[in-house]
């Protein structure tokens, strides 16, 4: 049932994102803000979904499989968007895109953050599947399992790991590329996922753990806004 609905929300977007190509060209802004606001709502909702089916047995390789594989399709389905606001901060920084069109992608994937969570709270309180019984009982599943400060520098350096990757596999066609991006992110999450979520991606640490922010704004805000955050200029700046 899980992964039906995982299907179920990626023909969707699809759908909805060859409308907005076909229907909205001459509206060149609500264009890119819809684009970019499906895409991260893509990533977002089946990342929520997925979380659950962490506990799925064998442990870890089951959620490392589904990891890789729907990072694979996410990257086949899901083509010119960044759905990161990290990513953004990139061709903002190189002059490639506008600071206007910038923020309206960071804006775009902070809606779809939050319209992915609520969508997926919906979804669970209908329990059509067994990981879903209970999952609305959790309130802030603290995926942080370490100190703040070993849990920032674990994101800090995942971010420069796989924005510093993103570059550096530009060149190799497409079909190659995602599968390699796949790869990476399965191992930074086999590698920290036990420790801080291997998130390194604002927008998706909100969407899964909105709670978290409520209850302890400044840790979370610092590990898993700033530190990604700070990665990709460093990153950048360095490199």
């Amino acid at each position: 049932t899980s992964l039906l609905l995982l299907a179920g929300i990626m023909v969707a977007v699809g759908l909805c994102r060859r409308l907005t190509r076909r229907r909205l060209r001459p509206h060149q802004r609500l264009r890119t803000f819809l684009l970019e606001m499906f895409s991260t709502f893509q990533i977002c909702a089946c990342t929520n979904e997925l979380s659950l089916l962490g506990n799925v047995e064998p442990k870890p390789h089951t959620a490392l499989t589904l990891t890789y594989g729907f990072t694979v399709l996410h990257g086949l389905t899901l083509p010119g968007s960044t759905c990161n606001p990290c990513g953004t901060l990139q061709p903002m920084w190189a002059g490639g895109i506008s600071v206007k069109t910038g923020g309206l992608k960071v804006g775009a994937q902070f809606v779809a953050a939050v319209l992915a969570r609520v969508f997926m709270h919906f979804i669970w309180s209908l329990e059509m599947a067994e990981p879903h019984f209970g999952a609305l009982s959790q309130g802030c599943s603290n995926p942080m399992q370490t100190t703040e400060t070993q849990a920032f520098c674990i994101e800090l350096l995942f971010s420069v790991v796989f924005q510093l990757t993103i570059l550096r596999v530009e060149s190799i066609n497409p079909k190659y590329r995602v599968h390699l991006i796949a790869l990476l992110i399965t191992m930074l999450v086999y590698a920290g996922g036990n420790l801080t979520g291997a998130i390194f991606n604002p927008a998706l640490a909100f969407s899964l753990h909105a709670n978290c922010f409520y209850d302890k704004f400044f840790s979370y805000s610092l590990i898993y806004w700033i530190a990604p955050s700070l990665g990709k200029f460093l990153m950048l700046y360095v490199f």
